[in-house]
């Protein structure tokens, strides 16, 4: 069977009556372009079919209007929400976005990476700073922007969008001492290749240090981030001798988990023991009871962090870190500890 020939720029300028060029203007800069021949351009473009050669657009711009992204999953809700609002700024400068997942995986991310920066992408936008350092080397090499996000930290050299993922948790955790709790268990994704969780981590050690509680004290467990991991760590949490009278989360899916587990145990939530999250996405205030959690403005940081990322593709200039402000969302799932936390439930 004869292969069916695809319809090319000259194809439309014959149908359409107009110069190749003039149709070249009206799908790259419409407004130089008078109303009704635009219109009958577009729909010659329609009608059959035809598609701009990117890969020969890209070659004679030196660009490709492309930006990657790559995340740590896709498994949950996590980044959903800022990736979502990256990718709508992005569509409003014209930008198309690819997206990958490493599996929190540095060899996958590392091959993602290099990957992206072969397909052309003109700038990148990475989770967290934690990666051999070769990786950036290799970015510097290509001259592809980078951008961080979910992160800020002014001592490290490669820009980043978001915000401090250590004082976030350490404000959290001084309302949760605050209230009277002093002994505290943690449900944290594993820190190894995530400086996030090592973060926020160290945010509780701080606050139960300037309150006097020893943070060794802290009923630590490093597990995958979804919610049968979150069940399954605060069954062995609550299944020890010493019981804490408050779980922390890393974030709201690992809550959640935890919340669903309380219940199959029998434990009474915030009564018998109080749940707190991380990060505020949908699932904390529609569960039951609704989770205390930490607000990260993830649509800001995603248009944010879109803004940006172009504007480091196409400038030369200096670009300096952005702090976004995190803040506590009080709810049902916190309140004082037990007068008897270790009783039998």
């Amino acid at each position: 069977m004869r292969k069916k020939s695809v319809p090319t720029l000259e194809d439309v300028a014959l149908e359409a009556n107009v110069s190749t060029a003039t149709v070249s203007r009206c799908l790259n800069t419409p407004d130089r372009v008078v109303e009704g021949t635009r219109l009958r351009v577009l729909d010659v473009v329609q009608k059959i079919g035809y598609s701009p050669n990117f890969g020969a657009r890209a070659l004679a711009a030196k660009r490709t209007n492309t930006i990657g992204a790559i995340i740590p999953t896709m498994e949950n809700a996590i980044f959903a929400r800022g990736i979502q609002a990256f990718q709508e700024e992005l569509r409003e400068l014209g930008v198309t976005l690819l997206v990958a997942s490493s599996s929190y995986q540095e060899d996958i991310e590392a091959e993602q990476i290099r990957t992206l920066t072969a397909r052309g992408a003109d700038g990148l936008l990475l989770i967290g700073h934690h990666r051999n350092k070769e990786i950036y080397s290799f970015l510097e090499r290509q001259g592809v922007p980078v951008l961080i996000a979910w992160v800020y930290d002014p001592n490290e050299p490669t820009i980043s969008i978001g915000f401090d993922n250590r004082q976030a948790m350490k404000d959290l955790a001084l309302e949760v001492i605050a209230l009277g709790h002093k002994e505290i268990g943690l449900i944290s994704a594993e820190q190894k290749g995530n400086d996030r969780a090592r973060y926020r981590i160290t945010g509780v050690h701080d606050a139960m240090q300037e309150n006097g509680i020893a943070p060794s004290s802290l009923r630590l467990i490093e597990t995958r981030y979804n919610i049968e991991s979150g069940a399954t760590a605060f069954a062995e949490i609550m299944n020890s001798h010493d019981r804490p009278t408050v779980v922390m989360c890393g974030n709201d899916v690992l809550a959640v988990g935890a919340l669903r587990q309380a219940k199959k145990m029998g434990f009474r939530v915030p009564q018998d023991i109080s749940i707190t999250g991380f990060d505020d996405i949908e699932l904390a205030s529609v569960a039951d009871p609704a989770l205390t959690t930490v607000h990260v403005p993830h649509r800001e940081m995603g248009r944010t962090a879109a803004r940006m990322l172009v504007a480091m593709v196409n400038e030369s200039k200096q670009f300096k870190s952005t702090q976004l402000m995190t803040h506590i969302c009080i709810r049902e799932s916190l309140s004082e500890p037990p007068l008897h936390p270790n009783a039998s439930t």
